[in-house]
């Protein structure tokens, strides 16, 4: 077992979210907690309001907390999908993304959840990445983002971006190997029979 600290990890979701977006991440760091004693991350999911979020394709999820009630994660995740679209014009989670990140040890996002980001004015000067389809938009929302086509992973040190859907688990074991090192991150891939080498 690795000593670690428990980190408080959020994942915010939001009606239409991509459902691998935030899953694969909370399966990875859920998993990373095994190896680890205390358990390295407690992961919950956040969202605007109480009640089922309807994410992609109708599942329904029951987020662990409101904005309001969310304690200060250490760690922030914001994943992505269609429902980003109508997000980035949401002053209420635009501002909470905002001053949560304020607070916290690092802030993800996968696939674009960057958009969201980028709203918040996080990514200005930093470098960034989405999922190909939205590479472009991405572009136009951030423009003093220096946008990253050809990588699944875009390390910032406190901002760390992937490109979509499944580069969110590359990003979550990448982070992982940060906080953890790198065999807390191997034997967590294994364990989720995922194929995945540290990031260059």
């Amino acid at each position: 077992m690795v000593q670690a600290k428990t980190r408080a990890l959020a994942i915010l979701i939001f009606d239409d979210v991509e459902v691998l977006d935030f899953c694969g991440p909370f399966e990875a760091f859920s998993v990373a907690s095994r190896f680890t004693e205390p358990a390295a991350f407690q992961v919950v999911t956040v969202a605007e309001r109480a009640g089922p979020v309807l994410a992609r394709g109708g599942l329904s999820v029951n987020p662990h907390h409101r904005l309001a009630d969310c304690p200060p994660p250490d760690v922030l995740l914001v994943p992505g999908g269609l429902g980003t679209r109508k997000e980035m014009h949401n002053p209420a989670l635009i501002d909470w993304i905002q001053q949560a990140s304020a607070k916290a040890e690092l802030v993800l996002s996968v696939c674009t959840g960057a958009l969201l980001l980028a709203k918040a004015g996080l990514l200005d000067g930093l470098g960034a990445t989405t999922h190909h389809g939205a590479l472009d938009l991405l572009r136009q929302t951030a423009p003093k983002t220096e946008v990253h086509a050809d990588r699944r992973v875009v390390d910032n040190g406190r901002v760390v971006c992937s490109a979509g859907i499944a580069a969110g688990i590359d990003m979550s074991l990448h982070v992982v190997g940060r906080l953890l090192g790198k065999e807390v991150a191997v034997r967590t891939a294994r364990q989720m029979e995922y194929p995945w080498g540290p990031q260059r």
